[in-house]
């Protein structure tokens, strides 16, 4: 294990092979090689310096796969700033949220992601930004936040653009950022990533630059990525996914990066990976599946391919089948984890057989620690018996930011992370998946707390309780369902309800099954059985 910060790994491999490609974004006519980031990143990393951004502030992302979302990652990891990636999919109070809870100082956007207006999205939040001076907010919801500013050219009230950012490198020297990079520690905080996790509030999970680097540096090692590769990424960059698993492990594996589009679109994935020859992609099974489903997929040669991440254990059994049937990605791993976990705990390897890659979740990461232990008393149990899984190690979070009761529930005296996952390890650490202590449900790899939601359906006027819950899904492994209770006298409708939660909530925490009932099946003391809704809801 290497104790390392993310900008000086970049530096070391930028230096090391600055001709070879690191960036290739087809939709924007980017092919960058690595002195060119190298150079883009040094300027972006100067301009928040000139603009005031200290070390230790909190810089947040909201937009999609855009190239200026990369280097912004790796100038504030240079400069000791914490980076705080925004979900595309939030509205404007779980955007407030997180920008209040994560004390952001500087916010990075885009004008629209898909049919939203971001800029009028965080004025509702923000009031004060439009007439605001560009770099000199003062908001009282948002006490923290000085700066909002535009990934590109587009000027708006209150908001810095993208060369206004630049240009506030003038007067900052080589021997000032430099000076800057110095003082950043493989232990700093580097990354606060947001998940609903299992409190209604999401909660930021804050990790390292020696935990992200390295986890990036071992799954790629279980990929066998090479300096020679070409990673394709569709996964969104908020996720954990995307940002650690897709941009840091490419980068700090000396790859190239290969996106194919802002946000997922299966077409478009398969054409850059003809076109660019790529040799490994990572996606969700859902993705996987998508992308197998396109007419264009017999007219594409896909024969480049060879390894990749297929993330979560629900559904990837099918999915990879299906891969191993249809194209020649032959190394294809698997990688089970959880935003905790930043975000890959076990994964397959490379070399591992078929049948261990489409029947477990594989095994922990080099140096890193997993045992099964029963869930009521503690106990560590042997190999084969069903238990929860839990983790120590570098991929392990520092902790909820600003949470201590949070962090204490979930990482034990012990530094032991108690996943909420059931699992069963056999005799070679390799580890098969089986359900939930919690009440979490992981849709699409996005871990989803059930009371959240029925936190937010309760309060609709026309409700009296409500029980949400997962149940199986072929696409996304699980889809999120409710079973409601209306108040005496009251009518309501399906798409209502939905309705309601998609005003209020991000798309895939709308739940997709609605019934409304009179009643829930229960235990002979009153509590709701959700293992009885969850049948009787399959069942139908």
């Amino acid at each position: 294990m290497e104790r390392i910060t993310i900008g000086d790994g970049f530096d070391l491999v930028a230096r090391g092979a600055p001709d070879r490609e690191a960036f290739v974004f087809p939709q924007s006519a980017v092919r960058w090689t690595y002195r060119g980031v190298l150079g883009r990143v040094q300027r972006l990393a100067k301009g928040l310096l000139g603009l005031g951004v200290e070390r230790g502030d909190h810089v947040a992302v909201w937009a999609g796969n855009r190239p200026e979302w990369v280097l912004v990652q790796l100038a504030v990891a240079k400069i000791g700033a914490v980076l705080v990636p925004v979900s595309t999919a939030y509205g404007a109070d779980e955007l407030a949220y997180v920008l209040e809870q994560s004390d952001a100082t500087t916010l990075f956007t885009i004008d629209r992601i898909g049919d939203a207006d971001c800029l009028e999205l965080l004025a509702a939040c923000c009031p004060e930004m439009p007439g605001a001076r560009p770099g000199r907010i003062a908001s009282r919801r948002l006490p923290f936040l000085k700066r909002v500013a535009l990934l590109d050219d587009r000027r708006a009230p209150g908001v810095l653009s993208w060369p206004e950012v630049l240009a506030a490198s003038a007067g900052i020297t080589d021997h000032m950022l430099r000076r800057r990079q110095e003082t950043v520690a493989p232990d700093d905080a580097a990354t606060v990533v947001y998940s609903s996790g299992t409190t209604g509030a999401p909660r930021g999970a804050e990790f390292t630059h020696l935990s992200l680097a390295n986890t990036a540096h071992y799954a790629g090692e279980c990929m066998r990525l090479t300096t020679r590769d070409r990673l394709c990424i569709p996964v969104a960059f908020h996720e954990p996914f995307g940002h650690v698993l897709g941009t840091l492990v490419s980068l700090v594996r000396g790859a190239t990066l290969v996106v194919p589009a802002e946000s997922f679109d299966a077409t478009a994935t398969l054409e850059a990976i003809a076109a660019e020859r790529c040799t490994a992609l990572h996606g969700t099974p859902a993705m996987f599946t998508a992308a197998l489903a396109q007419p264009r997929l017999l007219d594409l040669d896909l024969a480049s391919l060879r390894t990749g991440i297929l993330a979560g254990t629900a559904g990837a059994g099918g999915a990879m089948q299906q891969v191993a049937g249809r194209t020649r990605c032959r190394e294809l791993t698997v990688a089970y984890g959880q935003t905790e976990g930043s975000p890959v705990i076990t994964q397959t390897r490379a070399e591992d057989p078929l049948e261990v890659r489409t029947g477990t979740g594989g095994r922990a990461l080099p140096h890193v620690e997993v045992r099964i232990t029963d869930p009521a008393s503690g106990r560590e149990l042997g190999r084969g018996e069903e238990g929860e899984l839990l983790c120590r190690g570098y991929v392990v979070m520092r902790g909820y930011y600003k949470m201590p009761e949070a962090t204490a529930a979930a990482i034990d005296a012990a530094g032991w992370l108690h996943t909420g996952d059931l699992a069963v390890m056999d005799e070679h650490g390799y580890c098969r998946f089986t359900g939930r202590v919690s009440d979490v449900v992981v849709r699409a790899g996005e871990r989803i707390d059930a009371r959240e939601v029925e936190a937010l359906i309760t309060s609709h006027p026309k409700v009296r309780d409500a029980q949400v819950f997962g149940v199986p899904d072929s696409l996304f492994g699980e889809e999120i369902a409710a079973w409601i209770r209306l108040r005496e006298g009251e009518t309501a409708t399906v798409e209502e309800m939905r309705d309601f939660c998609r005003a209020r909530l991000a798309a895939s925490k709308v739940p997709r099954h609605v019934r409304f009932v009179d009643r829930y099946p229960t235990t002979p003391g009153g509590t709701v059985q959700k293992f009885r809704l969850r049948e009787i809801t399959v069942a139908r």
